[in-house]
């Protein structure tokens, strides 16, 4: 049985341009399919089925509108009622593009959610914004045994107490098999099952807020995964041709019939900060968010969060591997409004510090002190310089953006599992050089980032992995590994066999943290902890301005950053990745105390709390030696 579907009165006001929205007597449904002269609504019933099949189903006629969108009300659906799309022409049901839940994954029917249920606890909570935070990254796949937002929610006691500030989720947007990176997601509205239902999400982070925790979602708005993917039965205009894509054809931001497209992420943007309260976004791998508009899809979507937040505070970073410092300045001076920019120069140089390796994108790095000073003073390290791994220039001038603006990290979900083995940094180089690093990381102005276990040196790798079936997952494998070929130690003839197959369950499953090592490696973790608060608590390190701030080689491995405090109270970070130095014996002004003034120690990386060595007394006025493989901070006292 066929009905129409009126779209006149208070249900055609809807809160998003697209999906279903629960009113009075049922639910609104609207979707953008120009290419059909007609679509339905399927609500699912007992004989009903993604067979293309509706049985004794009734489907509910939509309006058509000006620029082909459907429309209109279909009294008497329900909260969670499961429904499908039906386009003339198509001999299958298809799910919505813009559906809120899928609770049997991507090639399963949508399902009716009315965030209103909901009960927020939350009003007190003013959100985040670029300065002051301290960013910590999670997969909650991998991030708790049991996997899920409910298992992670019980860890935020946990992350207060380490002092982070901001906790950062990996993609949750749903995606097919029964596990995955969340790269490859399909449905941007639906936050996937495999973690817990839209209820769950909205617990967690209400909690976080509770704790006075921000989290911000990553988003993936460059492509979408090649498996559950249908929006080319809604319109091909979806995508183009016109520009590449590193993974599969590129969105259509800036083509025929772009508006709608652009409509989509936009909206998206704001759905995820106005109905679950993120704040803010992670915006993933930018430089293949092609858009030649007068106005970029960027700029947007970050105009669409801050919309949507009102009076909160809200967090935009994005991912741009050409290092375009442009991102980072305002509409008004020619850029896109966001707020922190990765920095993985910071990332290469310190890991080549760290290794001594520099095979494949690391080849341009050194890891010297002088990159590593560089990127603590100015951010980028190639700011338009030629970069002979990509053949190519690499980078825009920076030298006007705020330290807050780069975000800084060691590890991240990206390079720990881009390197042969996936395996820990703690595993690569040795203990008092890691801890020294991690001072320059916790006390630097930028941003910086702890990827989830980091803290207390878990020993489980971090693999890629991506559930999916058949030749998918053989061209996944094959191409996996044919990226890792870039380093020289994955020819050796016998990685094929013992590669990791991104397909393999126990290739998530050994992914997952080991929680009973944060009592066996709580050096580790009391160190992070200790930096952080001094990092929050101590001016000096707290302000974030370059102003207020230099740097110097003292050798080829160590090196000083002074932070200058009001009026004359400095403070000095002493980073030695070498031997033993001497110091204080040398002809550089910023190891010299401000006037009648005198350093004094106010922290160690060797201390024994921390599995160091022991702190060497201090002796400013004669030949003092720092530690090898150790950081000190110096406060200036009268």
């Amino acid at each position: 049985m066929l009905q129409t579907v009126e779209r006149t009165g208070p249900e055609a006001r809807r809160r998003f341009a697209i999906g279903a929205e629960v009113r009075e007597g049922g639910a609104h449904f609207r979707v953008w399919a120009p290419r059909t002269r007609g679509v339905s609504v399927v609500l699912e019933g007992a004989d009903g089925g993604a067979d293309g099949g509706a049985g004794g189903a009734v489907e509910h006629r939509l309006r058509g509108e000006r620029q082909g969108y459907f429309s209109g009300l279909v009294q008497g659906a329900r909260t969670g009622d499961l429904y499908w799309f039906r386009l003339e022409g198509i001999d299958r049901l298809l799910p919505d593009p813009a559906s809120r839940y899928q609770p049997d994954g991507p090639h399963g029917p949508s399902q009716i959610v009315d965030p209103a249920r909901y009960a927020w606890q939350d009003a007190g909570f003013r959100g985040v914004g670029p300065r002051g935070q301290v960013v910590y990254e999670l997969h909650v796949g991998t991030f708790t045994p049991e996997g899920t937002l409910a298992a992670a929610r019980d860890k935020l006691p946990y992350l207060v107490e380490l002092g982070v500030t901001v906790v950062l989720l990996l993609p949750i947007a749903d995606f097919p098999g029964q596990f995955g990176w969340g790269y490859d997601g399909v449905n941007l509205f639906a936050p996937t099952r495999l973690y817990g239902t839209p209820d769950d999400l909205r617990r967690y982070i209400d909690a976080a807020h509770g704790v006075g925790l921000g989290v911000v979602l990553d988003v993936v708005y460059n492509h979408f995964g090649p498996d559950g993917n249908y929006l080319e039965h809604f319109c091909p205009d979806y995508f183009t041709d016109h520009h590449a894509n590193e993974w599969g054809r590129a969105i259509n931001f800036d083509g025929v019939s772009s508006a709608p497209v652009r409509e989509l992420f936009v909206e998206n943007a704001r759905y995820w900060i106005s109905e679950y309260h993120f704040d803010g976004l992670r915006l993933d791998a930018t430089q293949q968010i092609s858009d030649s508009s007068p106005t970029h899809v960027l700029t947007e979507i970050q105009r669409a969060v801050r919309e949507a937040a009102g009076a909160r505070k809200t967090l935009v970073l994005a991912e741009n591997e050409p290092q375009y410092a442009k991102l980072a300045r305002p509409p008004s001076r020619g850029g896109c409004g966001i707020d922190i920019l990765y920095n993985d120069d910071f990332h290469h140089s310190a890991r080549v510090a760290l290794t001594g390796h520099n095979d494949a994108y690391y080849l341009n790095y050194r890891g010297s002190a002088q990159e590593l000073v560089s990127a603590i003073k100015y951010g980028f390290l190639f700011q338009g310089q030629w970069y002979e791994w990509q053949q190519q220039v690499r980078g825009e001038p920076a030298f006007d953006l705020e330290p807050f603006a780069f975000l800084h990290f060691l590890q991240n979900h990206d390079q720990v599992a881009n390197s042969p083995g996936s395996r820990r940094l703690h595993e690569l180089t040795s203990n008092g050089c890691l801890r020294a690093m991690t001072a320059l990381l916790l006390l630097g102005p930028e941003t910086p980032l702890i990827f989830q276990g980091q803290e207390f040196m878990a020993s489980s790798p971090f693999f890629y992995f991506a559930d999916h079936e058949g030749e998918l997952a053989k061209q996944v494998r094959a191409g996996r590994l044919e990226f890792m070929r870039q380093f020289a130690t994955t020819h050796d003839s016998a990685l094929a066999d013992r590669f990791d197959d991104p397909g393999s369950a126990d290739t998530f499953e050994r992914s997952k943290l080991d929680w009973t090592q944060v009592e066996a490696h709580a050096p580790m973790l009391r160190l992070h902890r200790d930096l952080i608060r001094l990092r929050r608590a101590d001016p000096a390190f707290s302000r974030q301005r370059r102003d207020r701030l230099d740097g110097a080689v003292l050798d080829e491995r160590s090196l000083v950053v002074r932070f200058f405090g009001e009026g004359s109270d400095d403070r000095l970070l002493l980073v030695n990745l070498g031997r033993d130095a001497p110091l204080f014996a040398g002809p550089e002004p910023l190891l010299a105390p401000p006037a009648g003034k005198r350093w004094e120690m106010l922290w160690s990386s060797e201390h024994l709390d921390y599995g160091g060595c022991g702190v060497r007394p201090l002796e400013t006025a004669g030949r003092f030696v720092l530690s090898s493989q150790s950081a000190l901070v110096l406060t200036a006292r009268g």
